[in-house]
Parts: C-alpha cells; sequence; structure tokens
C-alpha cells in the first residue's frame, strides 16, 4: 500500500508545509507515525519516517534528532495493539489466557494512557527547532527504496521471528513464573533498561507471566519501550531507520541517551505514584 503512495508523499508534505508550517508539519507527521504504527506496523512506520526525512533536506544534525524521536514516538505508538509490533504481540500471545485474558485492545487499556502521552511529546520534541534546521544538501538520505522481493523477505523474518520468540516465551514461562513474577516492581522496570542494546521483543518474550499483576505487567512493558529507543539495537524502527538514513551509532546514542534516560526517571516517578 505504502509504495502505491509513496510518490505523492512529496505533494502531501509540502501541502501541509504550506498549510501549516514546518513546526507543525513534523509534529503532525511524527504522531501519525507513532500511533498509526499501531495499524499499519512499526516497519512501515520506520520505511516512511526515512522517506519523509530525506524529502524535508533540512540540517544533518536535526534530522538526527528528528529520526530518534520519531523512532521513539514508531516504537510506544506500535505496542498499543499486537499488529504494531513483536513486543505487542508477544505479550497478548502470552496473557491470552486467565487471568488478563487479553485481546486486541488489552494494551491500549493496560498501558494507552502512558503510551499517547508519550507519543506527543516525542512529536513536540521532533518539531522543536526546526525553524532553524537550514535546509543543506549534506542531510540525511534513504538509501534506496525496497523491491517488492525484499518486502516480502523482511516480512517473513519478522514473522518467523515472532513465532521463534512465541515458542520461546513458552519455553522460558515456568523460570518466568517463579523468579521473575516476584520481583518488585521498581528492579523490573530499571533491570530492563538492558532493552537499549537486547531486542525489547526478546525481552518481553523471556519475563512477561500470567501470573504477574496488571502493576508489574505495565512497568515492564514502559520500562522496555522507552529503553529500546536508547541504542539502535534496542527496537526494529531504530534499526530500520539508522539503516536506511545512514546514522552512526555514536550519533544514535548521543542523541537519544539523555532523553531516553529522563524519560525513564520521569515515567518511574509518575506510575510509583499512580499506577495501582
Amino acid at each position: 500500500l505504502f509504495r502505491k503512495v509513496r510518490h505523492r508523499l512529496e505533494g502531501w508534505i509540502n501541502a501541509l508545509r504550506e498549510k501549516l508550517g514546518l513546526g507543525l508539519t513534523i509534529f503532525t507527521i511524527v504522531t501519525v507515525l507513532g500511533l498509526g504504527s499501531s495499524v499499519f506496523t512499526a516497519i512501515v512506520a520506520a520505511i516512511m519516517l526515512a522517506e519523509v526525512v530525506t524529502l524535508l533536506k533540512l540540517d544533518r544534525a536535526y534530522e538526527v534528532k528528528l529520526t530518534v524521536y520519531a523512532c521513539y514516538a514508531i516504537g510506544l505508538g506500535a505496542a498499543l495493539t499486537p499488529l504494531g509490533e513483536p513486543l505487542s504481540t508477544i505479550v497478548v500471545a502470552k496473557l491470552k489466557g486467565p487471568p488478563h485474558n487479553a485481546d486486541f485492545f488489552y494494551l491500549i487499556k493496560q498501558v494507552g494512557l502512558w503510551i499517547v502521552p508519550g507519543v506527543l511529546l516525542c512529536a513536540a520534541l521532533a518539531a522543536r527547532g526546526a525553524s532553524r534546521a537550514v535546509s543543506r544538501s549534506d542531510g540525511l538520505t534513504e538509501d534506496a527504496q525496497d523491491s517488492v522481493k525484499i518486502i516480502f523477505i523482511r516480512s517473513a523474518k519478522v514473522y518467523l521471528f515472532v513465532m521463534a520468540l512465541i515458542f520461546l516465551g513458552g519455553g522460558l514461562t515456568p523460570l518466568a513464573d517463579r523468579f521473575v513474577a516476584r520481583l518488585p516492581t521498581w528492579a523490573l522496570y530499571w533491570a530492563n533498561s538492558v532493552s537499549a542494546i537486547l531486542d525489547n521483543a526478546t525481552l518481553a518474550a523471556a519475563e512477561i507471566s500470567p501470573l504477574m499483576t496488571d502493576r508489574q505487567i505495565t512497568f515492564i512493558l514502559m520500562g522496555l519501550l522507552i529503553s529500546g529507543g536508547m541504542l539502535i539495537p534496542g527496537n526494529i524502527p531504530n534499526i530500520i531507520s539508522s539503516a536506511k538514513l545512514g546514522i552512526k551509532s555514536g550519533e544514535w546514542a548521543k542523541a537519544a541517551l539523555p532523553f531516553g534516560g529522563a524519560l525513564m526517571l520521569v515515567y518511574f516517578v509518575l506510575m510509583t505514584l499512580l499506577v495501582r
């Protein structure tokens, strides 16, 4: 579907810029990609992001920050439904039985009130300073458009990856029931900061247990989602966008680590006070 409309993307972006201005245009695009990724998947959202950043033709330093904040938004928003990303698919699969009886809307009800403000915050930060980002020829550029064959191969790899993680999660459930489910929420939250270097879907498959309380699950999910944006290996959107736009690991870490660390701390304080 995206291949059918991508040739119109530049026209849509230019129309938005003329009507809303650059800052509000970027805020709108990042918000749509973040929340929309729960429907059209984090992979498609990351590919669309690479296309948008290429078309904007702004200063490279600003575009790196824009990409980082947008990937945070996509990583958060994609977790709202099982369609969005492997992590959400695995969590719903592991909790579909009693006592949680997770359905399609389970994650929206469980963490939606925490995710949506996070997406809007990321969009606002992505838009900040847009008016000062002078257009230059040395901005980020997408490497190449994917062929239909590459798209199908990538889709098959993701399907196999998710299937393998579901089997892994099933095998590790006894360990999760015995050890992880007994940990306090603060330990579950901060331990998952390793999601910055390990894919958060893999950690979700290993940790999530039906024996956990809703409070424990909320702390685990938000810890995984926030820390997953700090470094490139942490989440699928980071990997795709950085590869397509040629963003180096050091550039990503410089932009993402301070924001991610602050966001982890703020969310921890708020959830400790408000989540029951």
